[in-house]
């Protein structure tokens, strides 16, 4: 086997139960099995769904800022809590847990690098007026009360 760079802003790597790791495929394309490495690179908060909230119910995902600052959300688990936020600066991760309802915002464009199954996962509208159109536009609305 002949071994090259892998452009990881072009394609994904696919980490198999198996333990054979392979390249290739482009977002939407699915998966036979195994993990997601994917990593790309965001400029405004419309090019990581800020307005929507994000689950996987079936996996845990890391979430990864390489490059830039932003913040991870968690969506409060019980009515009336304030969201989670974390901080993510350049070097740093979280881990999101399994199921839990997420969401990025972008302070500065970033480079982003996400691990998850890529089968199972979610997108909601976030609730509360003006946040779909805000985050849309690239605004940056402030954390929800719901």
């Amino acid at each position: 086997m002949t071994v090259t760079p892998i452009d990881l802003f072009a394609s994904f790597i696919h980490l198999d139960q198996d333990g054979t790791i392979r390249t290739g495929g482009q977002a939407g394309d699915p998966a036979d099995g195994g993990w997601r490495l994917a990593t790309f690179y965001a400029r405004t908060d419309a090019d990581v769904h800020a307005g929507r909230w994000e689950v996987h119910p079936e996996a845990e995902k890391v979430v990864s800022c390489l490059i830039g600052k932003m913040r991870l959300y968690l969506r409060p688990q019980r009515p009336g809590r304030r969201e989670e936020e974390i901080t993510l600066t350049a070097g740093t991760a979280a881990v999101v847990p399994r199921g839990r309802w997420h969401r990025i915002q972008l302070d500065t464009p970033c480079a982003i690098m996400a691990l998850t199954l890529p089968r199972g996962g979610h997108l909601e509208e976030r609730a509360g007026p003006g946040h779909d159109l805000a985050a849309r536009a690239g605004a940056r609305p402030g954390p929800a009360t719901s």
